[in-house]
């Protein structure tokens, strides 16, 4: 072997990560894994340094079924709406970014779909719950005229085993939005099923969880209207 070439090996090993020389993933005990949705976060980040958030509007926060609503904005238009949810997060990911998410944009209405990530990792509806609730005490303390909508968690087809979960958590939350004034639950559920009961396929990507432009569009078709009641209750669009 020429000397070049073990200079080049030699050189190679040298740039490989740490990780990667111990053995061992970022993600290994005794690290700090980066959070899936951190770039979005970062992202909205130097989207509001680039452009100041227009406060007092209206704020889609929550995990990737509201992520992947791109054209939210056009469905929802010409009501001012301003999406910040960020995939793979979780109620306790909603919370510990508040202040980076919901703060800047003092929102007057606050559109929720956040929970289905916990019930897939095992959490039990009432702590999942619960995490919800604090948000919602944040949002009352932070912004106290501030209304939320909160979107239900879906029973999609890949999880069809914890349905029963999916309800209970669901149940929580509209029991607190019927008790709590300018609170709002929405089922998004029966615009996914078919008139037999079943899940309507078509509306699902291929993972079973993640929707199609056609179920948005039937998001939108349920969601709107109560988003513009809310809004014109605290004087957004006038």
């Amino acid at each position: 072997m020429s000397v070049q070439k073990v200079f080049r090996i030699f050189f190679a090993i040298l740039c490989l990560p740490a990780s990667v020389l111990s053995g061992h993933s970022e993600e290994s005990a005794g690290s700090t894994p980066v959070p899936p949705f951190e770039a979005d976060i970062r992202m909205f980040q130097a989207m509001d340094r680039t452009n100041s958030p227009t406060r007092g509007g209206i704020l889609f926060v929550g995990s990737s079924i509201f992520r992947q609503w791109t054209n939210v904005a056009s469905a929802m238009a010409p009501l001012p709406v301003v999406n910040r949810a960020f995939g793979g997060s979780r109620t306790a990911d909603q919370l510990l970014r508040f202040d980076a998410v919901v703060v800047p944009w003092a929102p007057r209405l606050v559109v929720y779909y956040c929970g289905s990530n916990d019930l897939k990792a095992g959490e039990p509806p009432e702590a999942i719950f619960g995490r919800f609730r604090e948000f919602d005490e944040r949002l009352r303390r932070e912004f106290p005229a501030a209304r939320l909508v909160f979107v239900s968690a879906t029973r999609s087809p890949d999880r069809e085993p914890m349905w029963d979960r999916v309800d209970d958590y669901n149940r929580r939350v509209r029991e607190h939005c019927l008790a709590t004034p300018g609170r709002t639950f929405v089922d998004a559920n029966p615009v996914l099923f078919d008139d037999a009961g079943r899940p309507r396929l078509e509306l699902y990507q291929a993972d079973r969880l993640h929707l199609l432009p056609a179920a948005y569009a039937e998001f939108a078709r349920v969601l709107r209207p109560v988003v513009a009641r809310e809004a014109e209750a605290v004087g957004i669009g006038r």
